[in-house]
């Protein structure tokens, strides 16, 4: 049995024995299987939700990745948006690779994490469809609290049948990004890179620059541009390196040593935007959101020949 059709009829006491007697992997298939119409339609009905949100996450650790399950510790709470407005709490406990569920969740409960959301995005998230991080960053996944926690619960659902993670929360395109952050207000932007994903949107967006070099347009072309990234929580500074050369990038974390042509100087959450094209970078230098020390023609010389992916119809701004 792959799809979700026994539900539409069910009462309650039929929908748990069917959650808890069909194998992890067909269950896993038919929540993938089904439309986001279909999935609200039988598992958001009032009598089910409850329950399927229960058994759901009593059987996680039947298609989690024991080695990635090893390494979580802590208690994260689920809050479900409900029609009427009141969330619907879950709480996990993570110790010792293994997951308890807590039934009783008392607000007051103190909870390492807490991950607000709507009963289709958690379905997506934990059958291994949506990605964690880009769901906080496009903001339909608000995490309040411990950000690595609740990413590491994001990355440890395996392909049915196999074990092979199905979505990675740290493992981010360039160009899934730039697509959500078309509709994302920088004020939550800004939320976002003042947690503990920061790290892990930076490395993944300057590991993967080079992938976006025009060759073309960089043949010739020899720059090395620092950049200087402000409004880590933890009072450190973030600095990359990119250098080009022979048509060839190559990114630096750090502050290695060298002459610079030029070193850029922004908040995390502006150069998020400007790498991903919602940030012109002339416009980012005339309003003073992004400082140029050195060769200014240079610093714009990159910006010409990355073909930094954009939002479909979005002109930087």
């Amino acid at each position: 049995m792959s799809d979700l059709s026994p539900f539409r009829d069910a009462d309650p006491t039929v929908a748990r024995l069917l959650l808890e007697t069909w194998s992890a992997e067909d269950l896993v298939a038919a929540v993938r299987a089904a439309s986001d119409d279909d999935l609200v339609a039988t598992l958001g009905r009032e009598e089910i939700r409850p329950v399927a949100v229960e058994v759901i996450l009593h059987r996680l650790h039947e298609y989690a990745v024991p080695e990635r399950l090893a390494v979580l510790e802590g208690v994260v709470r689920f809050d479900l948006e409900r029609r009427d407005g009141g969330p619907e709490r879950h709480a996990l406990r993570f110790h010792g690779g293994e997951i308890t569920p807590l039934v009783e969740v008392d607000p007051e409960v103190t909870a390492d994490v807490v991950l607000t959301t709507s009963l289709l995005r958690f379905a997506r998230i934990v059958s291994g469809q949506l990605n964690a991080g880009l769901e906080y960053l496009a903001g339909t996944l608000d995490i309040d609290g411990d950000a690595s926690l609740a990413l590491g619960v994001g990355g440890i659902f395996r392909v049915p049948g196999t074990d092979r993670v199905a979505m990675d929360p740290t493992q981010l395109d360039p160009v899934d990004v730039a697509t959500v952050l078309s509709h994302v207000p920088r004020a939550h932007l800004k939320k976002v890179m003042a947690s503990d994903f920061r790290a892990v949107v930076l490395e993944e967006i300057f590991r993967r620059l080079p992938d976006y070099l025009d060759e073309a347009k960089a043949k010739g072309v020899e720059l090395t541009i620092g950049f200087t990234l402000l409004g880590n929580p933890s009072g450190a500074v973030d600095r990359y390196v990119v250098r080009v050369r022979d048509g060839v990038a190559v990114v630096e974390a750090g502050d290695p040593n060298g002459d610079r042509d030029a070193t850029v100087t922004c908040e995390g959450h502006d150069y998020l935007r400007l790498a991903t094209g919602h940030l012109s970078p002339v416009a980012g230098v005339l309003r003073g959101t992004l400082k140029v020390k050195g060769d200014k023609a240079k610093a714009l010389k990159l910006s010409s020949i990355i073909d930094i992916p954009s939002a479909p119809g979005r002109a930087p701004r």
